[in-house]
């Protein structure tokens, strides 16, 4: 730490001048260069973090999405595959009912 100190410290200047202020100069413009391209610029750092927030969180609501479809294609193939479960469904969802059957309605 105590090197980093003397590097700003311009009395100690004396034989290594120009390494000195080369070094101060080469820091003064990564921090720049660090600020501009971390913060500033439109294609930032930031951005980068939340644009890859943001396809993580699309890639696993695509992937429930993937999982919705295939529950759905099983249960079309079933009710397409027979008629008893066809009718069953059809009971059991929207209150159809045979000739014939009784009926309650249970809230």
């Amino acid at each position: 730490m105590e090197k980093f100190r003397n590097i700003w410290n311009s009395g100690n200047d004396d034989k290594d001048a120009d390494k000195r202020s080369f070094i101060r100069y080469a820091i003064v413009a990564t921090v720049v260069f660090i600020i501009l391209v971390g913060f500033v610029n439109q294609n930032n750092i930031v951005r980068w973090v939340k644009a890859g927030a943001e396809i993580r969180r699309q890639d696993r609501q695509i992937e429930q999405y993937r999982k919705e479809i295939k529950e759905m294609d099983d249960q079309i193939h079933g009710l397409t595959s027979s008629k008893d479960s066809l009718e069953r469904y059809a009971r059991e969802n929207f209150g159809f009912a045979e000739p014939g059957d009784d009926v309650y309605i249970v809230e």
